[in-house]
């Protein structure tokens, strides 16, 4: 029985189909055994399939080579030869081992498949028009607008309103705020959480901005931003096909010199992801805060228990998830210097970091995405509230006597905090001995619910 012709080539894509060049690249470069991710091999798939309906559409490439490319470099894209892939990431700064991977494989696939006996040459049809000095940074911006617009953006929102949630359930929840890790003013929890959504937001909203810049590419640049070898209208034409591919707008970048001899955008992008890690980890400190104890932490919120948290302290229960996101967040900032000290390798007219660019701000983003999800639907959304310990810890705050301040000055409030203090009883009953104002104005400035609506002293 006669085997399918998708059997056939299922089995023979098994094979390798890298050429020379990606040969001398796997001998020469041992350094890590960490291969480009799969987003930049979809973006890498999508540009070389971009570029040759450009070149078609120039009236320099044929159609039957044209189609055949696009086919090809469409499979790289859905992920169907990432084994064809191998290369380390630390090789050569520009990526040109990668790119030429890339051209190798597009042409073997041809061969091998046989389209019409359509015979492809790596350099002069897969990349006509093309350099890796355009093609990789183009693939950088790609990647990178892909899972911020795609992945990360979500999250973020999937997050926000979590919080915004569980905000909402407790508008009447009191508790005491802390300053320095010691007692404050109260707020109630949902002007606490919100603190954490509106961080979260502000992340989101300097992420989306970000698109405009990442959407600027450098292809139609080829070497050094000259365009040599490159019609004129060949980047416009290149991004005008991803435009449609994508839910992006993308254009040539406003100069491609800056586009190739540099990684700025790059460089930006990851600082606000380092910003969003930053948050991220300020949440899960204080997640981990306010969930400590039982007995002898703050003890003012429960997680849910996923597991175990000891495996010889029975009953032990730990903040798993604020933990694992604190370490995300962590390699996400250490990310952030190894990308910009990557800029600086901007020697002239090309950055010689770009491999190492590529994957590390590939890395960063999805960890952000990941941590965000995991956050929201593992800790957030079945946090609960020790509603008894928080207020018996409110009614005893001496802090409380701030209230007072502009009716009896601050050196009798503290008199008073300290003494309520020192005897373990409530300022109410403190400032009823030690002062003149009636327990009707008393009962006023000094709850907690009016507290946090900042009601002033000339409204009583």
């Amino acid at each position: 029985m006669q085997e399918s012709k998708e059997a056939v080539m299922s089995d023979r894509t098994s094979e390798i189909l890298y050429g020379a060049e990606t040969t001398k690249a796997l001998g020469n470069f041992k350094i890590s055994n960490i291969k480009m991710p799969r987003a930049f091999l979809w973006a890498l798939g999508t540009l070389k399939s971009a570029c040759a309906q450009a070149n078609n559409e120039l009236g320099l490439l044929k159609t039957d080579k044209s189609t055949a490319i696009q086919h090809a470099a469409n499979e790289i894209a859905d992920g169907v030869h990432d084994k064809q892939f191998p290369i380390d990431i630390f090789q050569t700064g520009s990526g040109t081992s990668t790119n030429m991977n890339a051209n190798e494989v597009i042409a073997s696939l041809i061969k091998l498949k046989s389209y019409n006996y359509i015979n492809v040459h790596p350099n002069d049809d897969v990349n006509m028009g093309q350099s890796s000095n355009d093609v990789i940074p183009s693939c950088i911006h790609l990647s990178a607008a892909k899972l911020i617009s795609e992945e990360l953006l979500p999250a973020l929102s999937h997050l926000s309103n979590t919080l915004d949630e569980k905000a909402s359930e407790h508008h009447n929840t009191i508790k005491t705020g802390r300053t320095h890790l010691m007692d404050a003013m109260p707020l109630s929890f949902a002007q606490e959480i919100s603190a954490w959504s509106s961080q979260i937001r502000f992340a989101h909203d300097q992420l989306q901005n970000s698109l405009q810049h990442l959407c600027k590419l450098a292809i139609g640049g080829t070497a050094i931003g000259t365009g040599v070898n490159t019609d004129a209208e060949f980047g416009t034409i290149v991004t005008r096909i991803l435009t449609e591919k994508t839910k992006l707008k993308f254009t040539p970048a406003d100069n491609l010199f800056h586009a190739i001899s540099a990684q700025d955008v790059a460089v930006s992008v990851s600082g606000i992801l380092k910003t969003t890690a930053v948050s991220l980890s300020k949440i899960s400190n204080d997640i981990r805060w306010l969930s400590s104890g039982p007995l002898n932490g703050l003890n003012e919120i429960h997680l849910p228990e996923l597991q175990k948290g000891s495996s010889i302290m029975p009953g032990k229960v730990n903040p798993v998830i604020p933990e694992a996101v604190l370490m995300g967040c962590t390699q996400v900032i250490g990310n952030d210097t190894t990308i910009t000290l990557a800029g600086q390798s901007g020697n002239f007219q090309l950055n010689t970091m770009l491999p190492l660019i590529g994957h590390t701000l590939v890395q960063s983003i999805q960890l952000l995405s990941s941590c965000s999800i995991t956050m929201a639907d593992k800790a957030i959304k079945g946090m609960q509230i020790n509603h008894q310990h928080i207020e018996g810890n409110l009614a005893k705050n001496p802090i409380l006597a701030t209230a007072l301040i502009n009716l009896i000055g601050y050196e009798k409030s503290a008199e008073i905090a300290k003494q309520a203090h020192a005897e373990q009883r409530t300022v109410f009953e403190v400032a009823k001995e030690l002062t003149d104002i009636s327990e009707e104005v008393l009962t006023v400035l000094l709850d907690p619910n009016v507290m946090i609506k900042s009601v002033k002293t000339k409204e009583l």
